[in-house]
C-alpha cells in the first residue's frame, strides 16, 4: 500500500468518526442565560426591597439591612472571580439562595427555576455558604465562654434575671427529621419512629448560642445531660 492510499484510508477514518460523535449538549440553558434580567435575585427580590421590605423579610427570613451585613461578613469567604467566559455569580445572589433554601424547604431541584441558577451549581453553593457563614460569625455570636471570669458572668445573669442561681447555661435537645441516608440502616432511627439527626445547643441567660452540636445520629437519645460532657 503506497503512502496516499493510507492517507486516504486515514482520512475517511477520521471523517466517520467524527460523524459518530454525539452532538454535545447546549453548555447553558437559554432560560438560564436570562437569569440577570429574570432571576429572582435580580427581579423579585429587587422589588421587594423597594416596594415591600416586610415581604423581602418573609421571603429570606431576614431584613435588607441584615441581609447585606451578612454579604459584607461573608464575601470574602465565597466571592468568586470573573472570568472571559462568564460573570460569576454575586455574594449577594449566593446568599439569597442559600437563605431561600434553609428554612423553606425548596430542593436542589427546585431552586433553580426560582434564581435560573443549573442544580449542579446550588448544590456546590449552598453548603460553602453555609460553612462561611458559621466560619464568619461563630466568633462574635457563637463564643464558648473561655475563661473563670466569663462563666461566672453567665451564672450571675441567670440569677439575676430568672432568679436561678448557679446555671451556667440552659441546655436543651431536639431531633431534626432528615431523609434517610442510602444504606444507614437503622443508625438514624430515632424512638419516635422517625429519621433524624441530634441538636443539641447550650445558651446564656440572654438566649445567646455559646456551644452547639450538631450531627449525631437519630439513635442516640436526646436527653443530653446524660450524654454531653458537660454533665
Amino acid at each position: 500500500m503506497n503512502r496516499r492510499a493510507a492517507a486516504a484510508i486515514v482520512a475517511i477514518c477520521v471523517s466517520i468518526k467524527m460523524r459518530r460523535r454525539k452532538k454535545r449538549s447546549i453548555w447553558v440553558k437559554d432560560w438560564i442565560k436570562r437569569r440577570a434580567q429574570l432571576g429572582a435575585y435580580n427581579q423579585l427580590l429587587t422589588e421587594l426591597k423597594n416596594e415591600d421590605p416586610e415581604c423581602f423579610k418573609n421571603f429570606l427570613r431576614m431584613t435588607h439591612d441584615d441581609f447585606q451585613y451578612l454579604c459584607n461578613k461573608i464575601s470574602p469567604a465565597i466571592k468568586k472571580q470573573d472570568t472571559n467566559m462568564r460573570l460569576a455569580i454575586s455574594v449577594e445572589e449566593r446568599l439569597a439562595i442559600t437563605l431561600r433554601f434553609l428554612p423553606s424547604g425548596d430542593s436542589y431541584r427546585s431552586l433553580p427555576y426560582q434564581f435560573r441558577v443549573p442544580q449542579q451549581t446550588i448544590s456546590k453553593i449552598i453548603p460553602e455558604c453555609c460553612d462561611a457563614i458559621y466560619r464568619c460569625l461563630k466568633p462574635d455570636y457563637m463564643e464558648v465562654p473561655s475563661s473563670e471570669e466569663c462563666w461566672e458572668k453567665n451564672s450571675e445573669d441567670f440569677k439575676n434575671k430568672w432568679n436561678f442561681p448557679n446555671a451556667l447555661g440552659a441546655l436543651d435537645g431536639k431531633h431534626v427529621v432528615i431523609k434517610v441516608p442510602q444504606h444507614s440502616g437503622n443508625v438514624y432511627y430515632n424512638y419516635k419512629g422517625t429519621f433524624s439527626i441530634a441538636l443539641m445547643a447550650l445558651v446564656d441567660a440572654n438566649y445567646k448560642f455559646i456551644y452547639t452540636d450538631i450531627g449525631c445520629e437519630g439513635r442516640i437519645s436526646d436527653q443530653i445531660c446524660t450524654l454531653c460532657h458537660y454533665s
